[in-house]
């Protein structure tokens, strides 16, 4: 059986994503779960930084001008790290990524998409910054650039709020 995939569905178009549960079952297993229960729509991206990510998940994005808009976590609460030896996959362009607090086990529902090749993230490389990745965009990064290039605050929130409208998943 293959990977599962997902279609997210945004204010400024759709794009598509693979999610390695092969690799990484319990970071994509995580996000299939919250897809599938309907989690992530209606959110709004709460962070986009040009020349790096773009990131969304939080619960207190469905209020795009919310001022606690990335600082929640899911209804499953923080996952346990994953970081396997066999699944040593760079943060690249159109990678997804899991965000967290810096500290360990505190992924959860957020998650950002490389939009540069950001090795310093990797988690198996020297430093503080341990962001797993899980998933790679498999068309559509045109849209994923879209989001990216659109106008920011000084906080990185969009001006123009993105919104999810709908993320469904597609079993491999």
């Amino acid at each position: 059986m293959s990977n599962p995939k997902a279609i997210l569905e945004t204010s400024l178009g759709s794009f598509e994503v693979e999610l390695y549960t092969d690799q990484m079952p319990i970071t994509a297993g995580n996000f299939v779960t919250l897809a599938k229960s309907g989690f992530y729509d209606d959110l709004h991206f709460h962070r986009v930084i040009q020349n790096f990510m773009v990131q969304f998940g939080c619960p207190h994005s469905k209020d795009p001008k919310s001022p606690r808009a990335g600082t929640g976590d899911g209804p499953n609460g923080p996952i346990k790290d994953e970081f396997p030896p066999n699944a040593k996959i760079s943060n690249e362009p159109g990678t997804l990524s899991m965000a967290n607090t810096g500290a360990p086990n505190s992924g959860s529902s957020q998650f950002f998409i490389n939009t540069a090749h950001n090795s310093f993230l990797d988690w198996f490389t020297p430093g503080q910054s341990k962001h797993p990745v899980f998933g790679r965009v498999t068309s559509g990064m045109d849209v994923v650039q879209k989001i990216e290039s659109t106008r920011t605050d000084r906080s990185d929130r969009p001006i123009e709020p993105v919104k999810m409208l709908k993320v469904t998943i597609v079993e491999g």
